[in-house]
């Protein structure tokens, strides 16, 4: 059985040193889903299946799974955001795994609902992954693709959004505020379009793998009470999980400090996080 927090934090750690060393940014936005994609990754058959990271700056997490599954070499890993290196600070198509660019926000999503389309058409096996951030969920392109992919029944298409509530410039609900209750808002939303809708906590490898795996959700009456959520749904709905993160997360000085969404570290924050991260239990 895989011990998801040993890997996470040997993922963290070396997200960090790349990020270090390159000196770019993004360093709690790759934090916040490591978790996420520590399970995925866990879990995806990328023979059938197709993963697409639309919150492409977290480039340097993707890039370190695909090594830990064969796909890119050590090298290849290390030479991120080096003079010359293909593999940038954003997701571009530069492998086979690697479908479609992200970091432009709303951009993801789309492209995730033609693939799966096609394989829809094409009668091919596996799924479509998308990982989003919620700040793409201001876009109008998003909605657009969620309609799309309730009306041609795409249940091949499995969505997660890092819920870390921070964008580049600051809380979601300061950027675009849709609602008092942002959270209440996104189930009622995605439910009402005809989604099948989980919200858990992305730092919980139980709660990602139950989502990912299928298992029978938990019977949390306080949850479905507060967002209407059913259990009857209709098999052939595209699923969502509203995973709710912490930007920066397994960095006490990283943690909800949207200062580190641009910002690189230097040796003295490098050394400090490395240690809280080799200390952890």
């Amino acid at each position: 059985m895989t011990d998801y927090f040993q890997e996470a934090r040997a993922a963290r750690r070396k997200v960090l040193e790349l990020i270090y060393k390159a000196q770019t940014s993004h360093i709690g936005s790759n934090f916040s889903c490591i978790d996420i994609l520590t399970v995925l990754f866990d879990k995806i058959d990328l023979d059938k299946d197709q993963f697409i990271l639309s919150k492409g700056w977290a480039a340097a997490s993707l890039y370190y799974f695909l090594w830990k599954r064969g796909r890119i070499t050590e090298e290849q890993l290390n030479s991120f955001c080096q003079e010359g290196s293909p593999f940038i600070g954003l997701a571009e198509p530069v492998i086979p795994e690697i479908k479609i660019a992200g970091g432009s926000m709303g951009i993801g999503l789309p492209g995730a609902v033609g693939l799966a389309l096609a394989k829809k058409f094409k009668d091919e096996e596996g799924k479509i992954y998308c990982l989003m951030g919620d700040g793409e969920l201001q876009c109008g392109t998003t909605w657009e693709s969620i309609l799309i992919a309730t009306h041609y029944k795409l249940n091949n298409l499995v969505v997660i959004i890092d819920r870390n509530s921070l964008q580049a410039l600051g809380r979601m609900e300061e950027i675009i505020n849709m609602e008092t209750d942002w959270d209440a808002t996104l189930y009622s939303k995605f439910r009402s379009f005809g989604w099948e809708v989980k919200g858990g906590n992305g730092h919980d490898y139980q709660d990602v793998e139950d989502f990912l795996i299928g298992r029978e959700w938990k019977d949390n009456k306080e949850e479905r009470d507060k967002y209407h959520f059913s259990r009857l749904r209709v098999q052939m709905n595209p699923k969502i999980f509203i995973a709710h993160t912490i930007k920066g997360k397994g960095v006490s000085f990283m943690e909800n400090n949207n200062e580190w969404h641009y910002r690189a570290p230097n040796k003295e924050h490098y050394e400090k996080a490395l240690t809280e991260l080799h200390s952890q239990t």
